[in-house]
């Protein structure tokens, strides 16, 4: 499993980084069948509140998944990413097995 992390237009720190990887870790523990993830991590709207978008791709080798959060920090938005995530991987694993 790979995992590609891009920000758009600027610089992630190290520390961002990490706790993108960490999350991603506990989802992959979930699904074992992930081929690919990619992070994109945009600031809107800078003149915003809640400015800070992510996005993630998940590719398996079943299907492919994607959302996009926008809050206030990318900590908040990975969060609720993964959150979004998981429920669209547990429809999916839970799709599979009533086949």
């Amino acid at each position: 499993m790979e995992i590609r992390i891009q920000a758009i237009k600027f610089t992630a720190t190290e520390k961002l980084e990490a706790y993108i990887n960490k999350k991603l870790q506990k989802l992959t523990k979930a699904n074992d069948d992930i081929v690919f993830i990619d992070v994109f991590l945009k600031v809107t709207k800078p003149e915003a509140a809640d400015n800070k978008e992510v996005e993630i791709k998940i590719q398996t080798k079943t299907g492919d998944f994607y959302a996009s959060k926008t809050s206030d920090t990318f900590e908040e938005s990975t969060d609720l990413v993964i959150d979004a995530l998981e429920k669209q991987l547990a429809k999916h694993k839970e799709k599979l097995r009533s086949k």
